[in-house]
């Protein structure tokens, strides 16, 4: 370098995006992992002092299976007051548990199999069943029933979102994004990416006290630019119905997912 050359330091680290809620933005992708999974230890700690126990809704997908490894081998989690937690499933395939693509099924294999959470506080969704929908609500009502009203709600969601919006199995102009009725419906169609779907319903999820959604990688960014700056509707954009009634939703992405799509 010769004398008096210098070299400009260039940040390229987006701005967090304004979208609604509260945005963590995070240094990377494992980074964003550590920051919901903190959050779903504090408010799992902090549920279990209120209330006696944490009601979790986890979702499948291959963005958030490392964090609940994560859960199972990190010291960092070894206060997760597992014996005090009911794991519900945000939504499955019309698939048996031992297939590939059932989200129940990873996820008992991961956190069921390897913590102390007991059985009878795994609530899994039977989606192969005809009456699986009307079956999971049943329960959703029945064990958060026992809970003070105004308390009998959901703690924590966790959520991821497709390249094309969707949350949960919540799929753009899908038939269960007009459900304000019911907590679990059957989703199916033309609309649906197959196999047909059971999905928590808006009315479940927004009700939740704390709404997560993790969501990594480049091939979010487009999305992400589309929801901020954007005039499209839940039915074009269904994460975009993601509204919690007296909770919070709040947003855990990294700087891919974050960048101004080029």
């Amino acid at each position: 370098m010769s004398d008096g050359e210098t070299y400009e330091i260039i940040d390229d680290t987006p701005e967090a995006p304004r979208l609604p809620g509260h945005v963590v933005l995070s240094e990377d992708a494992d980074q964003a992992l550590d920051a919901i999974g903190l959050d779903i230890l504090s408010q799992a700690k902090a549920c279990v002092r209120a209330f006696g126990d944490f009601h979790l809704a986890l979702s499948g997908g291959s963005t958030p299976m490392p964090l609940y490894e994560r859960m199972m081998i990190d010291p960092a989690y070894r206060e997760m007051p597992w014996r005090r937690t009911h794991l519900w499933i945000v939504d499955e395939r019309c698939v048996p548990f031992d297939h590939e693509k059932s989200n129940y099924g990873q996820i008992r294999e991961i956190i069921g199999d390897h913590s102390d959470i007991p059985k009878s506080q795994m609530h899994p969704i039977h989606a192969y069943d005809d009456d699986a929908d009307t079956r999971y609500e049943a329960e959703l009502r029945e064990v958060l029933g026992w809970r003070e009203k105004g308390h009998d709600r959901l703690d924590f969601v966790l959520l991821g979102m497709g390249d094309d919006g969707h949350t949960a199995s919540l799929f753009p102009h899908s038939p269960a994004l007009d459900v304000q009725d019911r907590f679990a419906i059957f989703n199916r169609g033309p609309a649906v990416t197959p196999p047909d779907r059971v999905t928590m319903t808006y009315t479940l999820i927004n009700s939740a006290r704390f709404v997560g959604a993790l969501v990594v990688g480049p091939k979010k960014a487009p999305m992400i630019h589309r929801i901020v700056n954007g005039i499209d509707t839940p039915r074009d954009i269904p994460i975009k119905g993601i509204a919690p009634l007296g909770g919070e939703l709040r947003w855990y992405l990294d700087p891919e997912s974050a960048r101004w799509p080029v």
